[in-house]
């Protein structure tokens, strides 16, 4: 593996600094009054820099979260082809918590992260973006399924809803943890290990327990 260049070192701690800062500014004085001079001044760098690395502001609001999606996403592709299709998401998700946490930390620390991810809960313009982006994330993951399965996407609905389940438990999780007391990357990990292992009992026909009757 070739260690990249003092450029592109450079290239990488310039984005970082601008997604740091522009998540620092956002959470402390709202997504909507922060603006991109106000994060270039921060930096001391010129749009046009920023705009090298961002199209747009809500590019950068989400720049960890795409960083932590990408993260599952390349952890899928790499699972095993004989695990079923919840077990492969589970350990994919799990395996990229596993490794995800000193990337983010590079990048912004976690109480930010943490912040981060309530201001866009609470910004209406952010949400219809998040909501947009997580539509869009099931359907990439529904597809990675089809195709391990061997199934039409189009024709199966399988792949679909096995998704959906997994993202409503994605969804619970991360909105606990953002309400918890324990904020670690540690904490959220275990937290979706923990709801994970309940979607199989939750899809039960029924959660009564059959009485005995022999």
């Amino acid at each position: 593996m070739t260690l990249p260049g003092l450029r592109e070192r450079k290239k990488q701690r310039t984005r970082d600094e601008l997604t740091r800062v522009a998540l620092e500014l956002f959470t402390a004085q709202g997504y909507e009054r922060t603006t991109v001079d106000e994060i270039v001044d921060a930096v001391e760098v010129s749009q046009r820099t920023f705009f090298r690395y961002f199209s747009s502001k809500e590019e950068v609001a989400f720049a960890v979260q795409q960083m932590v999606e990408e993260r599952f996403v390349d952890a899928l592709g790499q699972r095993p082809p004989g695990e079923g299709p919840f077990d492969a998401m589970r350990n994919a998700v799990l395996s990229a918590w596993d490794t995800i946490g000193d990337a983010i930390i590079e990048v912004v620390p976690v109480e930010l992260y943490l912040r981060t991810f309530q201001m866009i809960e609470s910004t209406p313009a952010l949400l219809a973006v998040h909501l947009r982006r997580s539509t869009e994330m099931e359907e990439t993951i529904a597809g990675i399924i089809a195709e391990r399965e061997g199934l039409d996407l189009d024709a199966d609905p399988r792949p679909r809803i096995a998704v959906a389940a997994f993202s409503g438990v994605m969804r619970v999780t991360a909105q606990l943890w953002g309400r918890g007391t324990d904020q670690s990357l540690e904490a959220i990990r275990a937290l979706t290990e923990e709801y994970l292992d309940h979607l199989g009992p939750a899809l039960a026909p029924s959660w009564r327990d059959v009485p005995d009757t022999a």
